[in-house]
C-alpha cells in the first residue's frame, strides 16, 4: 500500500495536469542516464576492445589490420611489462597498507569525545579534496633537496627523495598515503560509530584488556567496512598515474598506468595500448573479485 501511494502522482501537481504518468516521469530520468552511460562508457569500451586486436596507430592514416591475439601475446611475454606490474604491485601494497594503518589509527583517535572534534575531522579530510596535480606539485616542493621542509624536519641535509631510484617509489607512496588516508578514516569512523556501546560495557565488567577488546570486538565489527575501503583504495592505487608522473620520472616509479600512457600517446601504439588496458582491467577485476569474496566471508562471521 505504501509503495502504491509513493508511485502515484499528486493530482494537483503540474505533471498530472500535463497528463504525465509516473512511468513517464521515471523514464525522463532513467533514459538520459542510460544513453549517457552508453555513449561515454560502454561504446568507448567496446570500440577500444576492437582496436586491441589490430595494429592500429593513431599517428598515421594507415588502416587498422586485424592481428588477432598477437598484441596480448607480445605484452604477456614482454619482461618490461611484467617489471611495470611488479613496480605497481609494490606501490599498491605500500600505499594501501599505509593508508589503512594511518586512516584506521586516526579514526580510533577521533572515535571519542575530544575538543573541536568536528573541526579536526574536517581539517583531516582536506587532503582528499585537493586535485591530484596540486598535491603532486605541493609534495614535489616538500621533497626538494635544497629547500624542502621534509629534509629540514628530519635533519637529512640534501637527501634526494625523488632522484634516488631506491626511494622515489616510497616517496610517491607516502604522498598517496597522506592524500587518501582520510578516506579510510571516514569509512572507519562510520564503522566505529556503529559498534554497540553495550559490548564495551560488558567487556569492561569482565575486566577485558584494551588489546582483547580491540581484537575481539572493535576489529571484527569494523572489518566489513574496512574491507570496502581497502577494495576502493586498491583499485585506485592500481590506476595511479598523476602523482607518479608529476613527482618523478625514475624507471623504478614507472607504474603500469605510466607505461600505458607512454605506449598510447608517445609511441602511438594504439592497438597494443588498448590490449594493455584490457589486461590491466582484467587484473583489477580479478583482484577486486578476491576482495569481494573475502568480504562476504567476513560478513558471514
Amino acid at each position: 500500500m505504501a509503495t502504491a501511494v509513493m508511485t502515484r502522482l499528486d493530482p494537483q501537481s503540474r505533471a498530472a495536469a500535463r497528463g504525465w504518468s509516473d512511468l513517464t516521469i521515471r523514464n525522463l530520468f532513467v533514459i538520459p542516464t542510460i544513453l549517457f552511460l552508453i555513449v561515454f562508457n560502454i561504446f568507448p569500451l567496446i570500440y577500444s576492445l576492437g582496436y586491441s586486436f589490430t595494429d592500429f596507430r593513431a599517428s598515421t592514416n594507415a588502416p587498422a589490420n586485424f592481428v588477432g591475439l598477437q598484441n596480448y601475446r607480445e605484452l604477456l611475454n614482454d619482461p618490461f611489462i611484467w617489471s611495470n606490474f611488479a613496480i605497481t604491485a609494490k606501490y599498491v601494497i605500500v600505499s594501501v597498507v599505509g593508508q589503512v594503518i594511518v586512516g584506521f589509527g586516526m579514526a580510533m583517535l577521533l572515535n571519542r569525545d575530544i575538543p573541536l572534534k568536528g573541526l579536526l575531522t574536517t581539517l583531516l579530510l582536506l587532503p582528499m579534496m585537493l586535485s591530484m596535480a596540486v598535491v603532486g606539485l605541493f609534495w614535489k616542493l616538500l621533497y626538494d633537496p635544497s629547500f624542502g621542509i621534509i629534509n629540514y624536519a628530519l635533519g637529512l641535509g640534501t637527501f634526494e627523495w625523488l632522484s634516488n631510484p631506491n626511494m622515489a617509489l616510497y616517496a610517491v607512496a607516502l604522498t598517496d598515503i597522506w592524500m587518501w588516508s582520510p578516506f579510510v578514516m571516514l569509512l572507519s569512523l562510520a564503522g566505529l560509530s556503529a559498534v554497540p556501546k553495550h559490548l564495551y560495557e560488558a567487556a569492561a565488567i569482565d575486566r577485558a584488556g584494551p588489546l582483547y577488546t580491540f581484537f575481539r570486538i572493535t576489529l571484527p565489527l569494523v572489518a566489513p567496512i574496512l574491507m570496502i575501503a581497502i577494495i576502493f583504495r586498491t583499485m585506485e592505487a592500481f590506476k595511479t598515474f598523476d602523482l607518479a608522473y608529476i613527482l618523478t620520472s625514475q624507471p623504478t616509479t614507472e607504474l603500469i598506468s605510466i607505461r600505458l600512457y607512454k605506449m598510447a600517446f608517445q609511441e602511438w601504439q594504439t592497438g597494443r595500448s588498448c590490449a594493455l588496458a584490457y589486461i590491466v582491467l582484467i587484473m583489477i577485476l580479478a583482484i577486486t573479485n578476491i576482495y569481494v569474496k573475502y568480504l562476504n566471508k567476513v560478513k558471514e562471521r
